[in-house]
């Protein structure tokens, strides 16, 4: 047995909603039982006495011994909590008609069978009843029969497991971290193959000289080709082993996120076999790929070729065009751009590995800026009321007018939400539809481009994932099974289907969903804009309103919006920028680093016929210069198509993360990307400012 309610707090001048669920007077319950957290279970023989959910007491600092008030059923009551407890249908924790969770916004209470029978005028009845199935049950066949059996007593439809509203939400969070787990890490692994293929690409090159040596004294490509397969596999499980082990540190961070955010008692932090050989191998493979085509260049020199110095570069390919550009150019920068035209393959190499780290960085930072859209658009751009109030029950327009004339109460639009299982075919899903007038100005239903969904005078508005999961479009009829009223069972056209950044929603004009039930001139629910110099009085008239079941503070809801989107799989995109951040400093002190060991000799050759350590450093960081400018466009083009998939991969069914073209996160990830070429240059001149030019200009045996 369930029951809403209105809890008011001394800290607050609103009420609070709540919901009230019976438990058994004699005995302990045996299908959905409460974890006690603090105090003791009930007595009920003593009908004050009740649980609090842990979360909401500790949200508004409430301990066992301590009283509330609470109306239920329009009378004021007083109880005094004996209890801290939690439950399995609620560890996502909403109040009903609402999606993001907020502690301090919606409580339940736990009391006994006949007190909460008493207060809600339900002796010898139930509205709510839970069903445990045998291993062989059919549980289409059993919802079926259920209704069947409830269908005379207005029972409004029996639902699974996997549509109740914390398993819902749970399996959704998992599926997203799954999502995120199978899509991103291919991403990083892809570049850091890459960057593993140059570094070993650049150490074939600078020791060709020895590779003909080891094959000229017998020694097999194989053998050869081994040694550096070697270097590959130990660069590989070191960097498995030490992501094993932050995973196992990021695991544990990640229980304590979920133990506090989803109201679990407790998890068991277990490790997973065969999820460390999935990613040992999968890092494994990745490093090997880059391996194996580098050794195609081992296998590919014969000792004679190796033995030999390489072949000078020809300086005339340039032709006369290039005399006249470089003419007008220093010595030093005549060298800068003659390596670059010299050696474009090299400089596309290092220009590619720039890129991918660009697009890495861009890609991130759009995810960030896509969870701010999201959040801006949902609160400043759909949603422009104050408050939200929600009914008993479907109640008429005089309930609006009612509102109308509270003092400071300035605009009041009505809405009405209908608890409905879509259908088409075998695809069905469990939702509402939602009635808004037309031209509503306070909650706007709009399209992805922000521009107003008009509601049709018949049909249904379906959002693009809701049409996903039912399979429909345009022009097709989908079945509505009512769960509340009369029940009926209705045939509605989809007029149109929109894309939507928050939720699954449907939409009709609210007169036209009005006509289809039957019942004119109903209401669920109205969004006001108020004065908030009057916002305790109108509070308090809410709360003395007995068909109002709830009232919401939108600024509440975007704290609890914001809060939701950085927990979970949300979190996931702090933890994936800061490894693109360090994968795109890694790529660019490596690209200079290398070029700094394959030039040691030359740059030391220029040191001794006179120039200086600037004109020198010069020389070698120009290149990178150049080659990152190169870079900065590529690499933003390569990681606007990035954020698409990555932004796929972080939206669930609560909502969907945009991927936008952001200025500013293109020109940040341009100043990273910069700023990480300004210090890997700044570290490469400290050590050519400190060469041992003797040392430096040693011929190699």
């Amino acid at each position: 047995m369930t029951g809403s309610a209105l809890i008011t707090l001394p800290d607050l001048d609103r009420p609070v909603r709540a919901q009230a669920v019976s438990l058994p007077n004699l005995r302990e319950p045996r299908l959905n039982g409460v974890y006690l957290t603090d105090g003791r279970m009930i007595d009920s023989d003593h009908s004050d006495e009740i649980l609090l959910l842990q979360a909401f007491a500790n949200a508004h600092d409430l301990r066992p011994g301590d009283q509330i008030h609470a109306t239920m059923n329009g009378a004021r009551r007083s109880f005094r909590i004996v209890g801290l407890a939690q439950g399995p249908e609620f560890l996502y924790t909403t109040a009903p008609g609402e999606m993001i969770p907020d502690d301090a916004r919606f409580g339940v209470i736990w009391m006994s069978r006949s007190a909460l029978a008493a207060a809600y005028d339900m002796n010898g009845a139930f509205n709510e009843v839970l069903l445990s199935l045998s291993r062989e049950a059919n549980e289409p066949a059993v919802l079926d029969a259920v209704d069947r059996i409830l269908a005379p007593y207005g029972g409004f439809g029996a639902y699974p497991l996997a549509d109740q509203a914390s398993n819902r939400f749970i399996s959704e969070e998992i599926s997203g971290l799954e999502a995120a787990a199978v899509g991103v890490p291919p991403i990083f692994l892809a570049v850091a193959a890459f960057l593993l293929y140059i570094v070993i690409s650049r150490m074939v090159q600078a020791e060709r000289e020895e590779i003909g040596l080891m094959k000229a004294f017998g020694y097999t490509n194989l053998e050869v080709g081994t040694q550096y397969f070697k270097l590959v596999m130990a660069i590989a499980i070191g960097g498995a082993l030490a992501g094993c082990l932050l995973g196992i540190a990021g695991g544990r961070a990640l229980i304590q996120v979920y133990t506090a955010y989803f109201k679990f008692p407790f998890l068991v932090f277990s490790l997973d076999a065969a999820s460390f050989v999935i990613g040992v191998g999968a890092s494994i493979l990745a490093a090997s790929v880059g391996g194996l085509m580098v050794l195609r260049q081992v296998f590919a020199l014969t000792p004679a070729a190796a033995m030999r110095a390489p072949a000078p570069a020809v300086y005339n390919k340039a032709g006369g065009m290039m005399r006249r550009v470089t003419g007008w150019l220093d010595q030093p920068s005549r060298m800068v751009v003659r390596r670059i035209t010299r050696q474009p393959a090299r400089m596309a190499g290092a220009m590619i590995g720039i890129a991918c780290g660009m697009g890495l960085s861009v890609s991130m930072i759009t995810i960030y800026a896509g969870f701010d859209e999201t959040v801006d658009l949902t609160f400043n751009v759909v949603d422009h009321s104050d408050v939200s109030v929600t009914f008993t029950h479907a109640a008429s327009e005089s309930t609006i007018f009612a509102l109308q004339r509270l003092p400071g109460v300035t605009l009041v639009e009505p809405v009405r939400h209908v608890p409905v299982v879509l259908r088409n075919g075998l695809r069905t899903h469990q939702g509402a539809v939602t009635g808004l007038i037309p031209n509503a100005r306070l909650m706007r239903a709009v399209d992805a481009d922000m521009a107003d969904i008009v509601m049709p005078e018949t049909g249904i508005v379906l959002s693009s994932g809701l049409a996903d999961i039912l399979d429909l479009h345009a022009g097709d009829t989908v079945t509505l099974e009512v769960r509340e009223g009369r029940q009926p069972v209705l045939d509605v056209p989809v007029t149109r289907v929109a894309q939507s950044l928050l939720g699954s929603p449907a939409y009709m004009d609210l007169t036209a969903l009005n006509r289809v039930l039957r019942e004119p001139n109903r209401v669920s629910g109205a969004y006001l804009t108020i004065d908030q110099n009057h916002a305790s009085n109108i509070f308090a008239a809410l709360a003395d309103m007995p068909t109002v079941a709830g009232v919401s503070l939108k600024s509440d809801a975007e704290i609890a919006f914001k809060t939701l989107m950085d927990t979970g799989a949300g979190a996931m995109r702090y933890v994936m920028g800061a490894i693109a951040f360090i994968i795109t400093f890694g790529i660019v002190y490596n690209a200079a680093r290398i070029a700094y060991a394959e030039r040691a000799r030359d740059l030391a050759s220029l040191r001794v016929i006179g120039f200086t350590k600037g004109e020198v450093a010069f020389v070698l960081l120009g290149e990178l210069a150049v080659v990152t400018l190169v870079a900065l466009p590529v690499g933003s083009v390569l990681g606007y198509y990035l954020s698409f998939g990555i932004a796929a991969g972080f939206s669930t069914e609560l909502y969907q993360i945009p991927a936008i073209f952001s200025p500013e996160s293109y020109g940040f990830a341009a100043l990273f990307v910069t700023g990480a070429a300004v210090v890997s240059g700044w570290l490469v001149k400290r050590d050519i400012d400190r060469a041992d030019l003797v040392s430096a200009l040693k011929t190699r045996e």
